[in-house]
């Protein structure tokens, strides 16, 4: 068995899927940074894709596990789960970053490790599967690997962004959100907080407020409120 095979069979255990034609796995694993400037970036083509494929299955799924739920409150558990928070920490979890192929440049500034690149190969890799396998084969795979997510999210619901973004944060990947204040400006009977809310090492969002509970808060709700390709503060 060659290296190269070894490492397929590897990862298709961990994505719990098996390649017919692994040729676009690859072609997800490699990012543009690897790739000459001057030929097609298959990686971004299959991103593009794995971005519809993703926010069309997560809404079957959420479809199904909450028949009552509105429209409202069916789009808000999507923008809780499709997010770079949540796709970068499955990457991780599957250690999707083990097998990227980077640049020497983005290897050196630690492009394994950024949230944007690792959810970025996530979609790219779901992409791989729907052209492989087909659209239920990849409802088959997140809904393994996102099928506790998607039970737990509606208990997100509530008032409070700070305590909402946490609950997304340890339903989604086990960790708990850390806020830092970088600036207190004004003067002192009418002082402003600036906070940066942070996820790990990235920096998701950043607040304001006449308090730091108040700057958190602000931060909380920013960082619900992020798109998926958003990189907070890190951009």
């Amino acid at each position: 068995m060659t290296v190269q095979q070894k490492s397929i069979d590897e990862l298709e255990a961990r994505l719990g899927y098996r390649f017919h034609d692994a040729t676009n796995l690859w072609a997800a694993l490699t990012h543009a940074s690897a790739v000459d400037a001057s030929l097609l970036r298959v990686g971004e083509r299959l991103e593009f894709l794995g971005d519809a494929v993703l926010g069309l299955v997560f809404s079957d799924l959420l479809i199904a596990s909450y028949p009552s739920h509105n429209e409202g409150q069916l789009s808000r558990f999507r923008s809780a789960l499709v997010s770079t928070i949540s796709f970068a920490a499955k990457a991780r979890e599957l250690e999707l970053n083990r097998f990227l192929k980077l640049g020497k440049g983005e290897e050196k500034t630690g492009g394994r490790e950024k949230p944007s690149i690792l959810a970025a190969v996530y979609e790219a890799v779901m992409a791989a599967i729907f052209i492989d396998g087909g659209y239920e084969r990849v409802k088959m795979v997140v809904r393994e690997h996102f099928g506790t997510a998607i039970e737990q999210v509606a208990r997100i619901e509530t008032i409070d962004p700070k305590t909402e973004f946490q609950e997304l944060c340890q339903q989604i990947h086990r960790s708990t959100p850390v806020y830092r204040v970088v600036a207190e400006e004004g003067p002192d009977h009418a002082r402003a907080f600036v906070v940066d809310v942070l996820v790990g090492d990235w920096a998701v969002a950043r607040g304001s407020g006449a308090s730091k509970r108040a700057a958190e808060q602000d931060a909380a709700r920013r960082a619900l409120q992020q798109p998926l390709h958003s990189k907070g503060q890190d951009s």
